[in-house]
């Protein structure tokens, strides 16, 4: 089907248009381009064609110069690319910038800069906490309803969707041993995420206030924490994660400009402790979000977390990252922490779902406490748009491979 007529009700339609990085079959050179149904639109090659004043953003073989250029750029760039794959005066010189997706090597869409993850999901914590600490009183941390609490992670190893993920090595020890012992982790997770992408940085020692949220971040894509349990247990006190969590980070391709989801804004769950003034967004505009993910493992569906139901949104995640005065850079990545419902089905980790591995899946290939190799992961989501269109999120997969690490 020509690009310029995507069916009705495709999620990838004009009212969606998320950004990328690829390469044409047989070439290396990385250009931005805008999905399009199942079509990818070179869009520097398109800026020079009409002549755009945009093209110097567009033109680049990373999203970091658009990222960059601010929330007033975004919205005008965005509009273009919009009448561009709409008008039919467009299409003579537009449709030949399609290449199919099909066709097309997708990259990392961005440099990333900074990388932080957050803990931000009641239902997530709860089950931690009752997992971890089955005989506390309060499965959340006394400072859980106070703060979001994050961790900074290491940004080297953020990888795009459809990079094998290689099983990591390190120590572990379990309740029981005597000692710790060193080889491929047993017990690999993933954690369904939302990731939020900085365009326009700060200055150090100025935090960024809740209500300049649209100012600074630019979109959100899918992302997967994946997880070493095994090491991370043994490692994370009293500093927190570190080997367990840094071998790999999956993001989708395709970012998702915050304006493509204007209808799937939402207010947040109602909170049980009143934040501190700089968190208290009780007065803002809603920066929830009703995204609907879906998590499968080797194609089968096992979970479908709804991100709605984050206590902490993004806005207050990134206030609070800047609150003591830290900078943010353009290509800064955060997450939004393990998405969880309340309901079982609705879990975010293997964690979770298995309970510790207590409840094995049942999956058609076997069953599953933890990923064994050759498993493949994938996280898919939608978003609810304007007259019940709904707003597609890129995909973020990876498949898991054995470690070559010795165990001595």
């Amino acid at each position: 089907m020509p690009p310029f007529d995507v069916p009705e009700g495709d999620p990838f339609g004009p009212h969606n248009l998320p950004y990328g990085v690829f390469s044409p079959a047989g070439s290396t050179e990385r250009r931005v381009g805008v999905r399009l149904g199942d079509h990818v639109l070179d869009a520097g090659a398109a800026a020079r064609a009409i002549g755009s004043p945009y093209t110097s953003l567009l033109a680049h073989p990373t999203l970091n110069p658009l990222l960059a250029a601010g929330r007033t750029a975004w919205s005008d760039v965005r509009r273009a690319l919009t009448a561009w794959v709409t008008v039919p005066a467009h299409r003579e010189t537009i449709e030949r910038l399609f290449y199919p997706l099909s066709s097309v090597t997708l990259h990392l869409p961005f440099e990333v800069a900074d990388y932080v993850d957050f803990y931000s999901s009641e239902h997530h914590a709860r089950n931690a906490g009752h997992i971890f600490r089955p005989d506390a009183e309060n499965p959340l941390t006394p400072n859980w309803k106070h703060l979001p609490i994050g961790y900074h992670g290491r940004s080297g190893t953020v990888v795009v969707s459809g990079t094998d993920v290689v099983r990591p090595s390190g120590q572990r020890k379990g309740p029981a041993d005597p000692a710790p012992v060193f080889g491929p982790s047993v017990r690999l997770d993933i954690e369904a995420e939302v990731g939020f992408v900085v365009g326009v940085p700060s200055k150090r020692g100025r935090p960024v206030a809740l209500g300049d949220f649209r100012e600074h971040v630019f979109g959100l894509c899918l992302l997967n924490d994946w997880s070493a349990r095994d090491i991370q247990a043994w490692e994370y006190v009293p500093l927190g994660p570190f080997l367990g969590k840094s071998f790999a980070t999956s993001v989708s391709a395709w970012i998702t400009p915050l304006e493509a989801l204007e209808d799937a804004r939402v207010a947040p769950p109602e909170r049980t402790h009143p934040p501190l003034p700089y968190l208290d967004d009780s007065d803002e505009e809603p920066c929830g979000y009703d995204l609907r993910i879906s998590i499968a493992v080797n194609g089968h569906t096992v979970s479908e977390p709804p991100f709605h139901t984050m206590y902490w949104t993004a806005a207050q995640q990134l206030a609070h990252m800047t609150v003591n005065g830290a900078s943010l850079r353009t290509g800064d990545l955060y997450g939004s922490g393990t998405v969880s419902g309340p309901e079982e089905r609705q879990r975010g980790s293997l964690l979770e779902l298995t309970w510790n591995g207590r409840d094995p899946l049942e999956l058609p290939d076997g069953k599953r406490t933890y990923l064994e190799d050759g498993d493949v992961v994938t996280l898919s989501a939608w978003a609810p748009g304007a007259d019940g269109a709904r707003v597609g999120l890129g995909e973020v997969s990876g498949r898991v491979v054995a470690s070559s690490r010795r165990t001595d």
